[in-house]
């Protein structure tokens, strides 16, 4: 099953939060993460957001874990701190029955 990171974030500080997104891009490029969403229009349909919103996909599960704890992404995961409020899950995909 592939790998999700769902993360919403608000920026605070948007110059200093360039350096992690500059920093991210060893670890995902080493996990083989691609952007689905990055950021981005969206309508709020029921609950609360953040200014932000990124969906990040792995080939597999194990792999976006491993990309969260590796030492490199945790690196620049530092670069953020201080600099914006995220809420980060690691999810697995579902490849089973649709709705028909």
């Amino acid at each position: 099953m592939k790998g999700y990171w769902i993360g919403r974030v608000d920026v605070s500080n948007p110059d200093a939060y360039q350096n992690y997104v500059k920093a991210n891009a060893v670890p995902f490029a080493k996990y083989g993460a691609r952007f689905l969403v990055r950021g981005g229009a969206y309508r709020i349909a029921e609950g609360e957001a953040r200014a932000r919103n990124v969906v990040i996909e792995f080939p597999t599960y194990e792999a976006a874990l491993e990309c969260w704890d590796s030492p490199e992404y945790q690196a620049a995961k530092a670069e953020r701190d201080g600099h914006a409020v995220a809420d980060i899950i690691i999810i697995e995909g579902y490849e089973g029955p649709q709705p028909g």
